[in-house]
This record gives C-alpha cells, sequence and structure tokens, in this order.
C-alpha cells in the first residue's frame, strides 16, 4: 500500500521521519519560561535610575526605562523602579576609558551582593554626555543580552544546587494521548511515543498527579485533494503540545507531511514509530528549553556560595 505520494510502501516507512517537519518553531515561554516548576523566580527585576551613569538625571531615568523595556523583550520581568524589599536588582553606571563612556551593569541579588557582572561597547563621550535618546536606546538593548544570558546561568546554577531540580531527576511527564488519528494512529502513535520518549531525562507516568508536563497529541487530516503524483492526497498534521505544571503551554512540536489519499486510514505500522520518534526528540526539546536543565550554571562569585531565586 502506497503511504507517502512518489514513493513505494518500504520507502515511505523508511523516509517519513525526513520529510516530517519538528518542531515548527519552538514557542517562547514567556515570562516564566527557562525556570523550573514548582520552584518560580520572583516576579520582577528592579531597575532603578542610576545615580552614577554620567547622565543628566532625566537622561539617566530614560535609560533606565530603555533597559526595563529591552530585557522584557528578552523575557524578563523587569521592571523601572525603586529597589523593594526582595528584589534582585540591576545597578548600572559608567565609566570613562580611551575617550569614550563604556556602560556597566551588575546584578545584583536581595542582599546586595553581586552575582554576575559585565560592560557594554564604548559609545562616544559626547552623544553620551547629550543623554542622545538613540544612542540610550541602543546601548541598553545592547547590553540586556548579556544580562538575560547571566540571568539564565544564575537560574542553571540555582537548579545545580537543589538536588530536586530537573537537572538531577528525570522530568514527570503525564501522557494525555492522541486524538483525531485516522485508523489504528490514536493508539499506535501513543504506544511508539512513550516507548521513544522514557530516557534517563523524561520519566512517562499514568496519572497527571504531581506531573512537571503534560503532553497531547492532536491529529488533523484535510479532504482529499489533487496529487501532482497522480494520487490524491491529504493533508496531515500532528500537533504535539507541552504545558507546565500550573497548565501554561511550554511549547509545541509540529509536523506536517502529504499522504496518498486514505493510506492510513488502517494500520500505521512503521509510519507510527518513525513520527513518534521525531515527535518525542521535539517535546524533549520543549521540555530542556523550558525548564533549563540543559543551560550552563553560571558560577557564584569567588567566595560566596549560590544565592537562590534570581528573576528569570
Amino acid at each position: 500500500m502506497r503511504r507517502l505520494a512518489g514513493a513505494t510502501a518500504a520507502a515511505s516507512l523508511l523516509l517519513l521521519s525526513g520529510c516530517l517537519d519538528v518542531p515548527h518553531p519552538f514557542r517562547d515561554p514567556g515570562r516564566v519560561g527557562r525556570s523550573l516548576a514548582r520552584n518560580a523566580p520572583p516576579a520582577r527585576l528592579a531597575v532603578p535610575v542610576p545615580p552614577a551613569a554620567l547622565l543628566g538625571d532625566a537622561a539617566a531615568r530614560e535609560w533606565s526605562r530603555d533597559l526595563a523595556a529591552a530585557l522584557l523583550e528578552q523575557t524578563v520581568p523587569a521592571m523601572a523602579q525603586p529597589v523593594r524589599p526582595g528584589d534582585w536588582w540591576l545597578r548600572l553606571g559608567a565609566v570613562t576609558r580611551g575617550g569614550q563612556v563604556v556602560p556597566t551593569w551588575s546584578v545584583m541579588t536581595p542582599a546586595g551582593v553581586v552575582r554576575g557582572s559585565g560592560e557594554g561597547a564604548g559609545i562616544a563621550a559626547d552623544a553620551w554626555a547629550a543623554g542622545d535618546a538613540d544612542t540610550l536606546r541602543q546601548s541598553a538593548r545592547q547590553i540586556a543580552l548579556p544580562i538575560a544570558g547571566a540571568l539564565t546561568g544564575i537560574q542553571a546554577d540555582q537548579m545545580a544546587q537543589d538536588p530536586h531540580s530537573l537537572k538531577h531527576r528525570a522530568a514527570r511527564i503525564y501522557f494525555a494521548g492522541v486524538k483525531g488519528a485516522p485508523g489504528d494512529g490514536n493508539v499506535s502513535l501513543a504506544q511508539a511515543f512513550v516507548a521513544s520518549l522514557r530516557d534517563a531525562e523524561d520519566a512517562v507516568q499514568d496519572i497527571p498527579r504531581d506531573a512537571d508536563f503534560t503532553v497531547s497529541c492532536v491529529v488533523t487530516v484535510s479532504e482529499v485533494i489533487p496529487g501532482g503524483t497522480g494520487h490524491p492526497q491529504q493533508h496531515l498534521q500532528l500537533v504535539w503540545r507541552v504545558v507546565d505544571a500550573q497548565g501554561k503551554e511550554s511549547g509545541a512540536a509540529t509536523q506536517l507531511h502529504d499522504i496518498d489519499a486514505h493510506s492510513l486510514d488502517g494500520h500505521w505500522g512503521e509510519v507510527a514509530i518513525a513520527a513518534a520518534q521525531e515527535a518525542a526528540a521535539g517535546v524533549r526539546q520543549v521540555i530542556s528549553r523550558y525548564s533549563g536543565r540543559d543551560n550552563t550554571p553560571l558560577p557564584p562569585p569567588a567566595g560566596t556560595g549560590s544565592v537562590a531565586n534570581a528573576p528569570r
């Protein structure tokens, strides 16, 4: 039986995984992304007006607002406001060097300890001193990237220190099954997916209780359309959705393919195995990106230990 347009049955089974498209692309996890479920970070990173940035008061306020906006674009929950008790915050500044102004930044813990720091690119001193709006905005966008990277590394270090985090145990995954597939696809895909997903990083369980993530799959098949090879075709779509313990979407992997019309109305066989193996790899990437379990920890400053609950 022909399964894929323009190929024999045997070839179609071997080539399916090469034809499916996973992921498509994964969605950004949002402000709470890259943090371990059940270990949520504080709600904000304060960005107060810097008192030592070689700027006038109005320009200093504008720079802090620009940086908060740039960090929000990087999914960091930053707010241009004074530091409140319990806040992680960003200490901004600037120094002169070689006739230029070099912006500086430090990520500060609620106890006032520097947890990470860096510098931005040098800027012409006259443009900086004038508080040029474009100059301040470009500077904010440039340093937002390393700041976001530092926060990701801080979060990864917290996870490394937490024996219960996903860096030290397999993710508990509840698989809610497959819906909408023709033939025996619901059962065949589900069985193959569970077998493909289990490994040292992911454990599949039968009940939703205490699961870190829930995975489900919806299959849709289009109406019959004319095929370019002389065989009528259908458009097959499989969407594997991942949500966290709070029900927030962590990401989704989508597989798309055109098949010979009604070729999967019966037994899926090796097609289910190929599709499930590819889907499992996509789901595993969603979980790794969302949880941050594969991120590289940022070492704590010399002479200090890790500090809990960074905003990321």
